[in-house]
């Protein structure tokens, strides 16, 4: 089957964003004039726990800004890791770049948890900056292989949100991708967490940001590995070759977040023998 490798693979983006407060959007909606920057930033989260009586304080998708996109390519025989960009590039320029690759290429995207945050996010901060994202939106306007298969409904596949089709399409049903991760055997976060990308944003560690979203793709990708062999898109062969595929490219980066990921990933991960009807 190593020639389905290239079909099912062929032209698959597995991304992930990571943001922080934004603090010059929550200044315009709440009208917040006095503060520093990280003053605002509390204030939001302050006023978050209270709308949500205490449950969380993380904000609303439209008051996230983008400070790092990272995605794992499958092009047939080739696959490339990278983050969008640069790490001292502005937000429009990063998001641009996500919505232009869409342009060029088109790719299934997969995701964890994408359409509930990061699609949605990038929704509100295309619209902030002007980005056009023509390809992104169509939905059969004028290519008619779009109405039936599209980025934004929830139930196609040119976007598969892992999070959401795992579940069942249940929130009580949902999981965290650290702990899915874990669960198969494979590395989980690195490093730092998601609550921790604001006081690393602050301090200047773009760069650290980039890889620790790079390894949530990593780690997003090996899930959908999985996800495919039991849905029998890949057979054990195909999964394994495609394992070994990834490693091999990973192997050739010197990158030591990559060289963390790569130690940490058993050779053979266990997966029950395939049953036969």
């Amino acid at each position: 089957m190593a020639e389905e490798i290239v079909i099912i693979l062929q032209n698959i983006l597995v991304f992930d964003i990571e943001t922080v407060p934004d603090v010059a959007g929550g200044r315009r909606v709440h009208g917040i004039e006095l503060g520093d920057d990280a003053g605002v930033a509390e204030l939001l989260q302050h006023q978050r726990r209270i709308e949500t009586q205490g449950a969380t304080e993380f904000l609303r998708p439209y008051l996230h800004r983008v400070v790092a996109i990272s995605a794992l390519w499958w092009q047939g025989g080739q696959v490339k890791l990278n983050s969008f960009g640069k790490a001292d590039d502005d937000e429009a320029t990063l998001v641009a770049a996500f919505f232009q690759f869409i342009q060029r290429h088109a790719p299934q995207l997969v995701s964890w948890n994408g359409a509930a945050f990061d699609l949605p996010v990038l929704h509100y901060r295309a619209l902030l900056h002007g980005i056009p994202a023509v390809r992104y939106w169509e939905q059969g306007q004028t290519d008619q292989g779009y109405r039936w298969n599209n980025y934004t409904s929830r139930y196609h596949e040119r976007h598969l949100d892992l999070m959401d089709i795992l579940s069942a399409y249940q929130m009580r049903n949902v999981a965290r991708l650290q702990d899915v991760a874990l669960l198969l055997g494979l590395p989980g976060k690195l490093g730092m967490s998601g609550a921790e990308v604001w006081t690393r944003y602050q301090a200047g560690e773009l760069a650290g940001i980039r890889h620790y979203c790079e390894v949530d793709v990593l780690n997003t990708a090996l899930v959908h590995l999985r996800f495919e062999l039991t849905r029998g898109h890949l057979d054990k062969s195909a999964y394994d070759a495609c394992q070994t595929q990834l490693r091999s490219y990973l192997q050739n980066r010197d990158e030591a977040h990559v060289q963390e990921f790569l130690t940490l990933w058993p050779e053979n991960l266990h997966v029950a023998s395939q049953a036969h009807p």
